[in-house]
């Protein structure tokens, strides 16, 4: 269940213990914060998703062969709570990211400000809101997978529990895959508190090696919902097209 949440949305994102979930994601690709939502945010933000005119599209992935279950992308003017979330977390990530791509010999074209590194989205034609709230019912799954919409990446995002697990759901754990060189994969499974976020790399991240730093990529999904429904909202920096 959520924990005792209090302060605005900026306060609590920093409170999470950054260099932990830092250590977390250089070994493992995700790390889970602390509370950023009180129940009575997250089941405000889960009723958006009865409100249709919010978003801008509605994806079936039966239909498209991702998995099974629904999501939405909210369409633009976001509701306050997610653009403040989206706000509050680049800054934190955007240091994450600066050491990646040095660590890695990439550009790092990302400003320091999200409104600027948006406008580069629009300019190179990603100018559509990728912020996600989906859905799960009971034998809903989402096929591993990368968020990355175009050449505009941003290398990490965000995911929301917004349900309790255990209580409103079962199974849905959120998934992870490292791809390895010339080994099998290696798998992760993290089951997301109510109100609690996950951070994770959109596409890969660098590990070292024997040669150096090297790119291991990394894909992301959710298991097999068992019972009940599991809702989340998903944090993208960078626009789709």
């Amino acid at each position: 269940m959520t924990t005792h949440v209090t302060g605005g949305i900026s306060s609590r994102v920093a409170a999470t213990p950054w260099a932990e979930v830092i250590d977390e994601l250089n070994e493992y690709g995700s790390a889970l914060t602390g509370p950023l939502l009180t129940a009575g945010e997250c089941r405000a933000i889960t009723a958006l998703y009865d409100e249709p005119e919010r978003f801008r599209t509605t994806v079936d992935m039966a239909r498209h062969r991702f998995g099974r279950g629904q999501y939405r992308y909210f369409a633009y003017q976001l509701p306050d709570v997610v653009a403040q979330l989206r706000e509050a977390f680049y800054p934190h990530l955007l240091s994450i990211a600066r050491d990646w791509a040095d660590k890695l010999g990439q550009p790092a074209p990302w400003p320091d400000a999200l409104g600027e590194w948006l406008q580069m989205c629009r300019r190179a034609g990603q100018a559509k809101c990728a912020q996600i709230l989906l859905r799960y019912g009971e034998g809903d799954w989402n096929a591993l997978h990368r968020d990355v919409f175009g050449d505009m990446l941003f290398p990490l995002q965000v995911v929301i529990g917004l349900d309790t697990p255990g209580e409103d759901f079962t199974g849905g754990e959120f998934l992870m895959t490292e791809q390895r060189p010339r080994a099998q994969s290696r798998g992760s499974s993290t089951t997301l508190p109510q109100g609690h976020g996950l951070v994770f790399t959109t596409r890969d991240r660098p590990v070292i090696s024997k040669r150096g730093w090297s790119v291991a990529p990394m894909r992301h999904g959710v298991s097999t919902v068992r019972s009940g429904r599991r809702h989340t909202l998903g944090l993208v920096f960078h626009e789709a097209a």
